[in-house]
Parts: C-alpha cells; structure tokens; sequence
C-alpha cells in the first residue's frame, strides 16, 4: 500500500521559521529508520505558501494567485511517500515521528493514493490502464543509465595504456580477476588469465567507459555491450526479459554479485550485447 504522509503548516512553517539544529537531527535519524525499514521512497519539505502560486479553474478560465494563503490549516509543509503493509503499520511509523514542528501542537496527514484499478467504472476497455503502464515505463525508463562496456579478449591493459597516452584516458578504478572478492566459477576463466583486467572504468571527456579482458582471447572483439543501470529489481527484470524475447540469448542470468544486488548479461535478438544491473556502492578511489 502507498501512502502519503502530509505533515500540515503551522504558524512558524508559514513564517520560514527554519528547524533548530536538535529537531533537524531527529527527523534525519527518523528518516534514516524509514530507509532501513525499506518504506521510504522519497521525502521533501516545502516552502511556505508566500513562495507559492494557486491556479484557479473556472469553465475555460484560469486564474493565478500569488500566496502566502491565509488557511494554514489546509496547507502542507512537507510530505513522505511510503510503501506499508496497512494503514495501521503507517500509523505506528508516524507516532514514532519528531514533532515535526516547533510549535508545541502539530498535524500529520496519511492518505492512501489511488491505484488505477480503482478507475476501472471508468475505464470499462481498459485503454487507461494501457496508457498508465506505458506512462509508468516511460518514467522508469528515464531513470535508466547508459554505459559502454567494451571486451578486449586479454589486451586491456595494452589498450588502456594506448588510450592513456593518445586520448588522455583517466582509468578511476580497476581490480583483476585474482583481486576478486569472490572466487571465479571453475572453468569459466581461460588458463593464464588470472592476472587479467576483470573490470576497469575511465573516463575520455565527460564520458565514462567500462572495460574488461573477458574470459579468454577466443572471443575476438567485435563491438561491444551497453550496460543498463536500472533503479529498481522489477524494472530490471522486465527490461532483461524483453531483450531475452523473440530469440534473444541469455549469456549470464540475473544473479546478485560482489559489485551489484542484481547483475546479467543478454544478447538481444539483433545481436546486441546488454548488461542489466542494479547499481551498487561507488568503486574507492
């Protein structure tokens, strides 16, 4: 279950009034919980109404008018997102809240968002349903992070040297396979590679390239895979499954590992090489 947590203006709120040091701490740890828990999605704090505008909708009219707005009982200086098991799960979460106000007395709203099953009276063919999934697919996909990752079948450090020296390549990070935390899979990896490049990152301009030696110098290079940085584990998996579709080839199955939650390679029906993965911590520099 979604909800939104509202918590309402005060007096001091509408005012500017900014928190103390004491209570900006405690909400921040009380944040930090809501991460932990895995509930949170996003949390923000809004500006007074003197900051804001409100368009009023009459027939074919619009009217603007500046704030501040005088019922500050209706207004909202600030909100969570959450993802609950209940109401009544939402509600214990809530009463272990800050007093997210200065002002002895304050509001916290919860408001339970629509899903689009709820419209279904008035979506009777469903075409709204339709439209809100590709909405939804377009939103996640924007999200998505594109890399180039390329395979130099053993010569990567020769290449990463020749890139350094005639394109300024700035490598950020590299680790070989036998600096790997976890064990290689036994056959996987070609005699006489454990001292390869398992992955490289740098960067020529403002662009980030990843890098790698592969597995062995059968597989001559040919091109190279995209490597997708999705936000989240089911737009992940549906984005692999569409590219495994129609013919595609799984060449390494989503599986959680050192560097990511979720990580997989698929070659797509037209030969394209992909790399899915969730994104994990940042390499140390």
């Amino acid at each position: 279950m979604k909800v939104m947590v509202i918590v309402k203006a005060s007096p001091g709120s509408e005012a500017g009034k900014m928190p103390t040091e004491a209570l900006m701490s405690a909400m921040m740890n009380f944040n930090e919980e809501l991460v932990k828990a895995g509930i949170m999605e996003s949390g923000d704090g809004l500006k007074p109404s003197s900051q804001g505008l409100r368009v009023r909708f009459s027939g074919d009219k619009r009217v603007v008018t500046t704030g501040p707005f005088t019922e500050t009982n209706e207004l909202i200086a600030g909100y969570w997102i959450w993802n609950v098991k209940s109401m009544e799960e939402a509600v214990e979460w809530v009463k272990k809240c800050p007093n997210p106000m200065e002002e002895e007395e304050s509001d916290i709203e919860i408001r339970t968002f629509y899903e689009i099953e709820d419209f279904a009276v008035a979506d009777p063919n469903g075409a709204s349903r339709e439209k809100d999934a590709a909405l939804r697919q377009a939103l996640a996909m924007q999200k998505v992070e594109v890399n180039n990752y390329l395979f130099f079948s053993g010569r990567c450090d020769e290449a990463l040297a020749f890139y350094k020296q005639h394109l300024s390549a700035d490598v950020k990070f590299l680790i070989r396979f036998n600096e790997s935390p976890d064990a290689v899979p036994e056959g996987m990896l070609q005699d006489g590679f454990e001292n390869k490049v398992m992955h490289a990152e740098f960067s020529l301009g403002n662009v980030r390239v990843m890098a790698s030696d592969g597995c062995n110098d059968v597989e001559k290079f040919s091109g190279f895979r995209l490597a997708l940085n999705v936000p989240n584990e089911d737009e992940a998996r549906r984005i692999f499954a569409a590219l495994e579709s129609n013919g595609g080839k799984v060449d390494m199955p989503l599986m959680k590992t050192f560097w990511s939650p979720l990580y997989g390679q698929v070659t797509d029906q037209f030969g394209v090489g992909w790399m899915v993965m969730l994104p994990g911590e940042e390499p140390a520099q």
